[in-house]
């Protein structure tokens, strides 16, 4: 006879995913009052880098951090010089420039950086680290069992899909899978830039760079500790990526630099020059107005509600909103959870849907035949 599921450890709120927007939620639940407990498949959060720098807008990212009490710890935190601006062609000229004069409403900082904001505003327990969801069912009574990839299993009163582009918990509530977008990255480093490549510090500058040709360009902003992350983004076939032995650090090289034949030497050396592996990704998202009918104890948050291109720099900063909202959505209806989750999706979907449609609109306006002056318009308010 099988275990009945009562037997298994209960937790009232469980968050499967401790990301930017499963951390956020924590931290405002426990503001009020409400404990819950956080699954990560990650074996402690020093694992893995965290990425590089997010702009952080004061309508949404920061919204959530005023709700989580951490704006000021947060402001502390950020990049100065971060939202300086360069846009240039595929010659090497410039065609626009903005400093940081710190009026900006979207500040920088590192995405390591914030994670470990949030990790340390919760008490200790509240993540179980190397704990990989493997599925999850419904009990009835909007319960939850979920199962670990340990063997391992436990029952909730409300599950909350936090992980990201690939979730567990989102079969669940829709059918939906993220789709190739079909631009792939190929991400590079150059270190210590000031001291070891002062020609490409200059040429992606404080803040972010742009470099765009038809079909492809060079996205590259400059991090905390003096270094420069750049990706060399190419509109191409799904399977483009797997013709390239990113084994072979030297092969890999040429293979991408092959794509930007005839551009300027000066954007070609930030990849040509960089430091360590070059670490490919096929940038994927779910359908521009992903929803779902509303599932008795379940929701989702983040990369696993609205997956998007990156190109409207809005998925960090919609994941802090969605949890902070969420958040509060329960504090603000103690004992109806159903009620609270049903105000949360209210929100949640026209928001995504808006931010998707304009990341998918900049995606076709970065690479246009004539980019880079669909991004120059987009900037100073030209027609674009």
């Amino acid at each position: 006879m099988s275990t009945p599921s009562t037997a298994l450890p209960h937790h009232p709120v469980a968050v499967v995913g401790a990301g930017l927007g499963g951390l956020t939620l924590a931290r405002v639940l426990h503001v009020h009052g409400i404990e819950a407990a956080v699954f990560d498949l990650d074996a402690s959060p020093a694992v893995r880098t965290q990425g590089g720098m997010l702009d952080i807008h004061d309508d949404s990212g920061q919204v959530a951090l005023r709700a989580a009490g951490l704006h000021e710890e947060f402001l502390a935190r950020v990049h100065a010089g971060g939202q300086a601006l360069r846009v240039l062609g595929r010659d090497g000229a410039v065609r626009l420039e903005e400093g940081d004069d710190g009026t900006g409403g979207r500040p920088e900082i590192d995405r390591g950086d914030l994670r470990d904001l949030l990790l340390g505003s919760l008490p200790q327990d509240t993540v179980r680290w190397g704990a990989k969801v493997t599925g999850a069912r419904p009990l009835g009574d909007g319960r939850h069992e979920v199962t670990l990839a340990d063997g391992g299993a436990f029952t909730t009163g409300l599950l909350v899909g936090a992980d990201g582009a690939w979730s567990r918990i989102r079969p669940l509530l829709s059918r939906a899978e993220p789709a190739y977008s079909g631009v792939s990255f190929v991400e590079a480093d150059l270190l210590e830039a000031d001291r070891r490549h002062p020609a490409s510090a200059r040429v992606v500058g404080a803040g972010m760079l742009f470099a765009l040709g038809a079909g492809r360009g060079f996205l590259a902003h400059r991090e905390s500790d003096g270094s420069l992350h750049v990706y060399a983004a190419v509109q191409a076939p799904k399977d483009w990526l797997d013709g390239i032995d990113f084994t072979d650090t030297e092969a890999a090289r040429t293979a991408v630099l092959k794509e930007f034949d005839g551009w300027d030497e000066s954007l070609k050396a930030l990849i040509a020059d960089a430091d360590g592996a070059l670490v490919p990704r096929r940038i994927h998202a779910l359908p521009v107005g992903h929803r779902w009918d509303r599932v008795p104890g379940v929701t989702l948050l983040g990369d696993a509600a609205h997956l998007m291109s990156p190109f409207a720099g809005e998925g960090a900063n919609l994941a802090l909103l969605d949890g902070a909202e969420l958040g509060l959505a329960l504090a603000a209806r103690p004992g109806d959870t159903e009620a609270a989750l049903a105000a949360y999706e209210e929100k949640l979907f026209p928001r995504s849907e808006m931010s998707a449609e304009e990341s998918a609109r900049n995606a076709a306006l970065l690479f246009r035949a004539d980019a880079p002056q669909g991004l120059v318009d987009m900037f100073t308010g030209g027609e674009g």
